[in-house]
């Protein structure tokens, strides 16, 4: 096993700000999970905003922290094109929760929970691979964790095209289609973006293996 924090001595600080946006990313998607279990007159975006504003501190620091430090435990654009996918996480669920907020009426009996299970499951996935990064190069392990990211990205491909699928040839009115549809897409892209963070992790991880 490699390890990458060799490469940095004491200075950890690309490790520990990765890793905080990577927990802020799965505190959105929670806040995505929690709105949509909560009743109508309870949602909020409160969740969504705070998670959002400290990703966008934690990848302006990193991004300062990147211009000051001449040696860096990984390539630059490796840093970079990670801390550009885990800050898309928070920015897409929050989008999600923003359209549920302005027709709520239109996303009731939307059958999500396998969905939602599914998510928080690739939340926690996602935050111990870029948590790996810490600890060393274990390839294996990490190529099973992105395994598991790309099962279930697959799975909520399905679920949601089934989703679709019963939606169209349902009797709805078109703007309740049209809404539930967005809805949907939109949270297929959370789950593209916990994908899009695996493969990343695990591209850094075979080149430093």
């Amino acid at each position: 096993m490699f390890s990458l924090q060799k490469l940095l001595g004491k200075d950890d600080k690309f490790f520990t700000l990765m890793e905080g946006s990577a927990e802020e990313a799965r505190a959105s998607i929670i806040s995505l999970i929690d709105m949509m279990k909560s009743d109508e007159d309870k949602r909020t975006l409160a969740g969504f905003i705070e998670s959002r504003r400290k990703d966008k501190r934690l990848t302006q620091e990193l991004n300062e922290h990147l211009c000051k430090t001449f040696v860096t435990p990984l390539e630059r654009e490796d840093i970079e094109a990670l801390s550009n996918a885990l800050y898309k996480i928070p920015k897409t669920a929050e989008k999600f929760a923003e359209r549920l907020l302005l027709a709520p009426e239109h996303a009731r009996g939307m059958r999500l929970k396998k969905q939602l299970a599914m998510l928080e499951k690739a939340a926690d996935i996602l935050v111990l691979m870029v948590k790996e990064l810490r600890k060393g190069v274990n390839i294996e392990k990490v190529k099973g964790q992105n395994d598991q990211l790309q099962d279930i990205e697959g799975q909520a491909d399905e679920l949601i095209l089934e989703s679709l699928r019963e939606l169209y040839n349902g009797d709805h009115a078109g703007l309740h289609v049209i809404i539930q549809k967005d809805l949907f897409e939109l949270l297929e892209k959370v789950f593209d973006r916990c994908r899009d963070v695996g493969n990343i992790v695990f591209y850094i991880v075979l080149k430093h293996s």
